[in-house]
């Protein structure tokens, strides 16, 4: 696997305390996001109506849904990780053991991190963020770069469209801190969802314009 990323990556990633490190564990879940989505809605429904905010709504989770399912392709899991068997996943920057300066096997890099081994480790991975052996494409940076394009493409407000950019931004960002992904892990997931969002975009602005017409 390609190793150009890993002087960026490391340049990103720093330990910044227990307070940076609850607030990057927050931003990649899920609970915080929810008064987004509620936002996005109900800026759906005050441009189209509740027609409108039906519409969106299934396509996103479409969105959403495809956008885990491809990202997991490149990572074998997940429905669709059968697909390409003879893909060699790269493992997430927290079990890169040249990163460590070590000569020993992923899985064993990974077994440390687990035990919560203490150590002058070269990556900053808080104890919470270990989980999965490999990153190769971001799931987090397909789903919110899915649901970005969607979105914006739909409300067509410049702050909105700034908004979206700036939670995209800080997502990924909290994928580096976190040590679970390298920098092209979320080029290659920006890929998937701005491909995927903007083809739920294409399907949303055919179903409601023959709504319209109606």
């Amino acid at each position: 696997m390609y190793d150009f990323d890993h002087q960026l990556f490391l340049g990103l990633n720093f330990d910044g305390g227990p307070v940076v490190d609850r607030l990057m564990l927050t931003v990649s879940g899920t609970a915080m996001w929810l008064p987004l989505y509620a936002l996005i809605l109900w800026l759906v429904w005050r441009r189209g109506g509740w027609r409108n905010v039906i519409v969106f709504t299934v396509l996103m989770i479409a969105a959403l849904a495809l956008s885990d399912m491809v990202s997991g392709i490149f990572k074998g899991n997940g429905v669709l990780g059968d697909l390409l068997p003879g893909f060699e996943p790269r493992w997430r920057p927290m079990f890169t053991p040249s990163l460590e300066g070590l000569e020993i096997a992923p899985d064993s890099l990974r077994a440390l991190r687990m035990a919560g081994t203490p150590g002058n480790w070269t990556v900053h991975v808080p104890v919470e963020a270990v989980s999965g052996r490999f990153g190769t494409v971001s799931a987090h940076a397909a789903t919110i770069v899915a649901l970005a394009v969607l979105s914006a493409s739909v409300i067509r407000r410049r702050w909105f469209t700034a908004l979206m950019v700036f939670c995209t931004l800080l997502i990924c960002y909290s994928r580096i801190y976190l040590g679970k992904h390298f920098p092209m892990d979320l080029v290659w997931g920006t890929l998937v969802g701005a491909i995927l969002g903007w083809a739920a975009y294409q399907a949303y602005r055919k179903l409601t314009q023959k709504k319209e017409l109606q």
